[in-house]
């Protein structure tokens, strides 16, 4: 069976290391573009990035491929990854690339590809790709004035990003008066989202927004939060709001420098949305890992909750087949269709501001929708193997279940993008759900 090269969002691994090679970057484009070529008109790839050092060697090679099989290229530059998703669309490109490994440290990197209505790409285009990048496809290059043409378009993309992310919000709604404390991670949105709160005339105070190639989520962003809740407690911010170094996920701090998740800002628009009428198929998808609390809240209100296998692709893989318009992850993936096609934390945090100016109370207040079960996530890193199968481990999961009952969750699952199984359980008894991690995990060490 041909390996893959794909995982659970796009190519990723550490940078310079296979499959994140310029030779394997170079293929990938030429895969992509030969696998959406349609006809004999000029075909065209928009390719953003975020600030990784290893995206100067990465963008050139993907750019050598495309144009190689005779595809236009348009270079971003350092943008969002929903950025490229709504160019993708809005420039009528037949391919969106993001390069750009998310929330992982500065050493990895990954390629996101995007098809032409703007979303990720499904299982089948992904294997067709697969298959060609393992192909002899020196038959299939362009020739003489076939070739792809390559240009930037730095400041026109993030222009017009900029503008579709202001438009999410009515004309009269304004943010005067609020001081936002925002931290970009030093990644992909380190400009457009300071402009954005700017222009909507927010008091901006800026954190991670000097990018120097190696600082990406370091010590900053969503998964490091302390240092934007010290800054919002400082500078007296109304809100905080922290990114990842794509920008696809958004975690926001209250005045009181507290972090609210995924899943409390998934109820708060879901909630108000359901209220107004816009709430789509009466409910909210999210994955197996979020907060048992959460879907306590949601069914009080008549809100189902719908959950799927963890990664943003199978949120949103729900959300288009059963006509859900928000979804979204404990993390901080928030999906809201009715203005985008993937996660998008600025545009999640702006309808978040919106419904605070709305309630017209504090972010403490509008946002601290339910108390959440006790959870506990721990994650054990792993060599190879099948360690899940090991008799020990499997009689330790067993007896988890069975303490935890029908008043808690277990859910064990390898990790979709690092060499790690992450073992996860709630319960209402926060003692039991320390303890039946605790026992799961020395079971996985003692297999490893």
């Amino acid at each position: 069976m041909a390996k893959s090269y794909f995982g659970t969002d796009g190519i990723r691994g550490r940078a310079n290391r296979h499959p994140m090679t310029p030779e394997i970057a170079m293929k990938v484009g030429m895969a992509a573009g030969l696998a959406f070529r349609r006809g004999n008109y000029r075909h065209r790839v928009v390719i953003g990035k975020d600030t990784r050092l290893s995206g100067y060697m990465l963008e050139p090679a993907l750019c050598a491929g495309f144009t190689a099989v005779g595809v236009d290229v348009l270079m971003l530059g350092p943008i969002p990854t929903p950025a490229v998703a709504m160019l993708t669309r809005s420039m009528r490109a037949d391919i969106g690339v993001m390069i750009s490994a998310s929330h992982n440290p500065f050493e990895d990197n990954g390629i996101k590809l995007f098809g032409p209505d703007g979303y990720k790409l499904s299982d089948e285009v992904e294997t067709e790709i697969n298959r060609l990048i393992d192909e002899d496809l020196s038959k299939r290059l362009a020739d003489g004035a076939h070739l792809g043409r390559a240009r930037r378009y730095d400041d026109g993309g993030r222009d017009r990003y900029v503008e579709f992310a202001k438009r999410t919000l009515p004309r009269d709604l304004t943010l005067d008066g609020v001081r936002v404390a925002i931290d970009c991670a030093n990644g992909a949105a380190y400009r457009v989202a300071p402009d954005v709160l700017w222009e909507l005339g927010a008091d901006v105070v800026k954190l991670g927004v000097e990018p120097n190639g190696t600082n990406i989520n370091l010590n900053c962003g969503s998964t490091s939060p302390a240092t934007l809740c010290a800054k919002v407690r400082e500078v007296r911010a109304d809100i905080g709001i922290a990114l990842d170094g794509d920008a696809d996920r958004v975690l926001v701090v209250d005045e009181h420098g507290e972090v609210v998740d995924g899943d409390q800002i998934m109820a708060v628009i879901g909630e108000a949305w359901a209220q107004d009428g816009r709430l789509a198929a009466g409910g909210v998808v999210a994955t197996i890992m979020s907060n048992l609390g959460l879907e306590r809240f949601l069914n009080e209100r008549q809100i189902q909750l719908a959950r799927t296998k963890v990664g943003d692709r199978y949120v949103v893989e729900h959300m288009r087949q059963h006509g859900y318009n928000v979804g979204g992850e404990q993390s901080g993936h928030i999906v809201l269709s009715d203005y985008g096609t993937t996660g998008d934390g600025l545009v999640s945090a702006l309808q978040l501001l919106a419904l605070v100016r709305k309630a017209g109370g504090t972010v403490s207040e509008v946002c601290r929708k339910f108390e959440p079960v006790p959870q506990v996530l721990k994650n054990v890193r792993v060599a190879g193997g099948e360690p899940l199968e090991n008799t020990a481990v499997r009689d330790a999961i067993d007896a988890a279940l069975a303490q935890l009952g029908t008043s808690g969750r277990l859910v064990i699952r390898p990790s979709g993008t690092e060499p790690l199984i992450r073992v996860m359980a709630e319960g209402d008894d926060p003692q039991l759900v320390n303890t039946v991690v605790d026992d799961i995990i020395g079971a996985l060490k003692r297999a490893a």
